[in-house]
């Protein structure tokens, strides 16, 4: 028996699954930090594309229609000049023989750097204004402070009764009656709901229940005492207890259970959130098992041995 042991081990891994789980390790471990990487920059991606330059686009023209001085002639000048002096105002030529300001024509110039020169007066107002007014470090402030200021009114409004009144009926006349449209608003209306508002539901406690049938557990967080007739009825105390679904809590049921027919769990919401989202796979330190893979393949090995002892001291016997 003791070479039996001693002969026992791990099954022999061969070079390709070695590296398949070394590659899959590696995988596990750097996967988290990239995603989170890529996530960001994706929505820093959408918010510089649909709304960010949207904005610019029309304020720099608002600002050029506002502030341009651009003439198509000007008189007393000769078809090779470049610059003249109209009203007191040095002009320069643009590439299409437009006049525009030659302050403003030189700011341009220089900060083009290696970038081709606008051909149009209009082209260098546009480069002009984005240079001077519109400037990243300028904009991306004026714009975040914009936003959060309209999320701010937008929440005012509709949370009073007048505007949640106005917003429930749009979404009931406009968005929960077009075919696809529907679908995908009331699926990201449920998520967005459950991530980003105020949650009037309070999780007081986690619990396991046999739901949905004897037998199968299903973990749960009370929500309340449940309703005065049920427990009437049950005759004795009852909860009602969320049953979230995995991987997106936002969903799920609510049942009204009995007490006593419900298990009280050792861990926090955070660490039922965990296991819900992961379908299981993440189980708090505390309640993981303890079980050994070792010691079940020697006490597997040990049952033919102690079985195969027992005939031969049965046949000694007979004998």
């Amino acid at each position: 028996m003791a070479k039996e042991l001693s002969n026992m081990g791990p099954p022999p891994v061969n070079g390709f699954h070695s590296f398949r789980r070394a590659v899959l390790r590696g995988l596990a471990i750097a996967a988290p930090p990239l995603l989170t990487i890529v996530i960001f920059i994706w929505i820093f991606a959408t918010i510089q594309n649909y709304i960010l330059v949207p904005v610019e686009a029309t304020a720099r023209t608002a600002i050029v229609w506002a502030i341009q001085d651009i003439h198509r002639d000007l008189p007393d000048t000769a078809p090779e000049d470049v610059t003249a002096t109209f009203d007191s105002t040095i002009y320069h030529k643009t590439g299409n023989g437009q006049w525009v300001p030659a302050k403003v024509y030189n700011a341009v110039y220089d900060n083009l750097r290696d970038q081709p020169m606008p051909i149009t007066g209009y082209g260098v107002y546009e480069q002009y204004v984005q240079q001077v007014f519109l400037k990243r470090k300028l904009t991306i402030p004026f714009v975040l402070s914009v936003c959060i200021l309209g999320l701010y009114f937008a929440g005012k409004f509709l949370a009073g009764g007048l505007g949640r009144i106005l917003w429930n009926a749009s979404e009931r006349q406009i968005m929960h009656r077009l075919p696809i449209i529907r679908n995908v608003y009331g699926s990201v209306k449920q998520v967005t709901d459950f991530l980003l508002n105020e949650q009037e539901i309070q999780f007081t406690r986690v619990v396991a229940v046999e739901y949905p049938r004897k037998g199968m557990w299903s973990l749960g967080f009370v929500t309340s005492e449940s309703m005065l007739d049920i427990q009437d009825k049950a005759g004795e105390p009852v909860v009602t207890v969320l049953i979230p679904t995995s991987p997106m809590p936002a969903t799920g049921f609510t049942i009204n259970a009995k007490k006593s027919e419900t298990i009280e769990l050792n861990i926090s919401l955070d660490q039922a959130f965990q296991f819900i989202v992961s379908c299981g796979v993440v189980v708090p330190p505390h309640q993981q098992t303890q079980g050994s893979p070792v010691a079940g393949q020697i006490q597997a090995r040990l049952k033919p041995t102690e079985s195969e002892s027992a005939d031969t001291d049965a046949q000694s016997k007979n004998g």
